[in-house]
């Protein structure tokens, strides 16, 4: 019932407020600005299946603008799912936009993306997460569209599982491959008008995450909704909370709260 007034909530909000392109959960087919660093701090607070237990996830990651059309993402992970709060390994994620058409008030973006990642914790789920959970690859699409201020932006991408380090092998060799695709709509709640940079923006976003396994067919999909705010034109603080609306692809963890703070240096070299 919460969970039902929660996206009511959101959905209001999406159905009357101005749209920001920026999400929480996942990325825009859009990329940071040329030439400038950002840093990201999450943090993710996620409840076990079955038990009142919660696991926290710490992920520190420094972004890169290489130019308009490529960036760069490197991220560590840390948790303490395994009792003592430990270093799980590392990933790369890179980003190239390779359609542009812009117009007034609107655009039209699409961009590739590949990620890598190395997790040496135990493996204790058939989904695949290459954030902070599997060792292995993902190589996907996405595209965004501008109308009118309305943002709405769509990805799929192919994952692999590899077996983790430190000697932790994934169930089971038939179902290391799997899809994921993401739905995300965004919308700037405040301010009503812009005077200058030194406004605090509001947004609020509705996202879905889901994933099948090749192998299984079997799924999960995840209902996002979160809120954004941005101070100074160059910091960010997300807030979110993601919980399952399909379970049939099991996790260990389904249902947490998000809480991400960032800071980018524009021009940070020439």
């Amino acid at each position: 019932m919460k969970q039902g007034f929660f996206l009511l909530f959101f959905f209001l909000c999406l159905q009357q407020l101005r749209s920001q392109e920026l999400f929480v959960y996942t990325e825009p087919a859009s990329n940071m600005a040329a030439k400038s660093i950002g840093f990201r701090l999450t943090n993710s607070l996620m409840k076990e299946t079955g038990n009142a237990k919660y696991n926290y996830h710490l992920l520190p990651e420094i972004m890169w603008g290489v130019s308009k059309k490529v960036m760069i993402h490197a991220e560590g992970f840390f948790s303490n799912r395994e009792k003592d709060f430990k270093a799980e390994g590392a990933a790369l994620y890179l980003k190239y936009r390779f359609y542009s058409s812009d117009a007034v008030h609107s655009h039209f973006r699409m961009a590739a993306f590949a990620r890598g990642a190395y997790n040496n914790g135990d493996i204790h789920q058939p989904a695949i997460d290459l954030n902070g959970h599997n060792t292995g690859y993902e190589a996907g699409i996405i595209a965004t569209k501008l109308i009118n201020k309305l943002a709405l932006s769509a990805g799929s991408s192919f994952l692999h599982a590899a077996d983790n380090g430190s000697g932790n092998k994934f169930y089971f060799d038939k179902n290391r491959d799997a899809v994921a695709y993401t739905l995300s709509a965004g919308r700037l709640i405040l301010p009503r008008a812009y005077t200058d940079y030194k406004q605090t923006n509001l947004n609020a976003m509705l996202e879905f995450l889901g994933q099948a396994n090749l192998s299984s067919g079997k799924t999960y999909l995840d209902m996002a909704p979160s809120v954004q705010f941005i101070f100074l034109s160059k910091m960010r603080l997300d807030i979110g909370y993601r919980f399952a609306v399909v379970k049939d692809l099991s996790r260990d963890s389904e249902n947490g709260f998000l809480v991400r703070f960032e800071y980018n240096i524009f021009n940070a070299y020439k």
